[in-house]
Formats: structure tokens, sequence, C-alpha cells
């Protein structure tokens, strides 16, 4: 199923790159657009975690670098009867983390230092358990491929910019090979929304899941709870700086780090965190009786 989720949204992504193309260029735009699409979509597949990775500064940690971390994650990934995962660390006040990695064998669970600090063990274990999930449920290649390909629809957008600040576009209505101006202006506005939405609907259910799939495999739903009100607390106050550079990398975190901006709460990545604490509680309910 994830393989035609997967398929079916680099198809769209490159629908919607071909037609930014066009309104940039015409025909020859839409060209080029198509190219540039196909390229990104092998390299998406082969390369997306590591540009994700390396968009937020995140290094790979030694067992000695973060002990505590580290061992949570082998633990957990024993647990999930996950192979055992890359793991890094983000250089970050904000708390928060993320998983990547184009399949199980080949994932990476990534931490800000601010999380390691504002989290006791249970609470950690329920956040790093809930990033296993969606490595367990292969969550992370689609996740990845949405960060790069609205990365680069947002880059395509900022050159329109751009472009029409220098003219760019007087000569496309009149040889019939553009929208012009107007086109420009439309696409500039739309291409991001579109890239945005097309994130929300790869993102928020699978939170859902990935909440339980992680109070599972760490055993209990109440540290993950617990986590989740300091984590939407944090990150209202203090959002996430490389997110805020990457936007288009919200989705992959596991609560939205722009929740405290504008942007973020215009095009909210993530279902409500209240939501996501309450259905928690309820699964320990359930399990107590």
């Amino acid at each position: 199923m994830n393989f035609i989720k997967t398929t079916v949204l680099l198809a769209g992504l490159t629908v919607l790159l071909v037609l930014v193309g066009g309104a940039l260029g015409g025909r020859a735009g839409m060209l080029i657009a198509f190219v540039f699409a196909a390229l990104m979509n092998l390299g998406s597949y082969w390369f997306s975690d590591r540009m994700v990775l390396k968009m937020h500064g995140a290094k790979e940690a030694t067992p000695a670098e973060a002990p505590e971390l580290y061992n949570l994650v082998r633990e957990l990934a024993q647990n999930a009867q996950l192979p055992m995962p890359k793991v890094y660390v983000m250089e970050s006040d904000t708390p928060n983390a993320f998983a990547t990695g184009r399949s199980p064998s080949h994932a990476a669970v990534a931490a800000t230092t601010g999380l390691m600090r504002l989290m006791n063990r249970d609470e950690l274990r329920g956040v790093l358990a809930h990033e296993l999930a969606h490595v367990r449920h292969r969550d992370t290649l689609i996740s990845a491929v949405a960060a790069t390909f609205a990365g680069a629809i947002a880059m395509i957008a900022n050159m329109a910019q751009w472009t029409m600040l220098f003219g760019g576009f007087r000569g496309n209505d009149e040889d019939g090979e553009g929208p012009g101006m107007l086109g420009g202006i439309a696409m500039m506005i739309l291409a991001p929304i579109a890239a945005t939405l097309i994130q929300m609907a790869v993102s928020r259910a699978r939170e859902y899941s990935a909440d339980k799939g992680g109070a599972e495999i760490a055993g209990s739903p109440m540290g993950l709870a617990n986590a989740l009100r300091k984590l939407e607390s944090a990150n209202q106050k203090q959002p996430m700086e490389s997110a805020a550079r990457n936007p288009g990398t919200a989705h992959l975190f596991i609560v939205n780090p722009l929740s405290g901006l504008n942007i973020g709460k215009m095009f909210s990545t993530h279902p409500p965190t209240a939501e996501r604490i309450q259905r928690l509680e309820a699964m320990h309910g359930q399990a107590r009786m």
C-alpha cells in the first residue's frame, strides 16, 4: 500500500512541477520541469533522507556521544523487530524528533538536544517509539520524498518571484508560450500552497497510526501522551529555526515545529495534539480494564 501511495505522490508532484514549469516558461519550461522532476524522482528515492538530515544539521551520534538516546533506540528497535537505525542528534533548544530513510534497513532517527534535556526517560522512550512506528509502517520514504519535492517547488516559486521583478514574464503573453505575468503570480502563490496540501494529505492520518504503534512498541501510551503535552507547549513558545528555514520538512516531525508561527497555524501538518493525547489516554484506560 505504501508503494502505491509513494508512486501516486511522485506522480502528483511531478505533474505539479511540470505545471509550474509551464507557467514560468511555456512548453520549454514544461520540458525542463519534466526532466528535473524525473531526476528528482530518482534522487528523492535514494538520497532524500540524507538531504533532510543535512537540512537540519543532524549529525550521526555514537553510543559514547549519546548513550541514553542510542540505548533507547536499540532497545525499542528490538521490541519492534526492526534493524538498528542510525541515530542522529540535532543541535536545537526546541524539543522535537523525526525518522527518515527509504526502508527499515536504511532508517535513521534524529532527535534534538532540546528533546533530550526536556524529557524524562519514559517520555523520551515514547517519542522514539513513535518514530520507530513510522519506520515499521514504512512512512519514512513517502515523508522524505514529499519534503524534498516541496522544497523544490518552493525554490521554483522563489525563482518566479525574482523573474517577475526583472520582467522575465513580459514576453509570454505575446508569443502564446505561457500565461504571462498573471500566470506567474498565480503559480508563485499556488505552488507552495499545493505542495503543503499534498504534505498534509500524506501526513495527518499517519500520526494517529504512529502514536498507536509507538505505544505498542514502548509498552505503554502514557510516556508518549505526557511527551506530547511538553512538545506542544515548547514548540508554541520556541519554533524550530531549521524548520522555519525549510518549512517543507515540517510534516516529518512528531509535532509541528512551526506551530508558534503564522505559517504553522495556516497549514498544520499534524492532527490536533489534544486529540492525539486523548486517544492515547483512551488506550491506557482500555488496557487497565
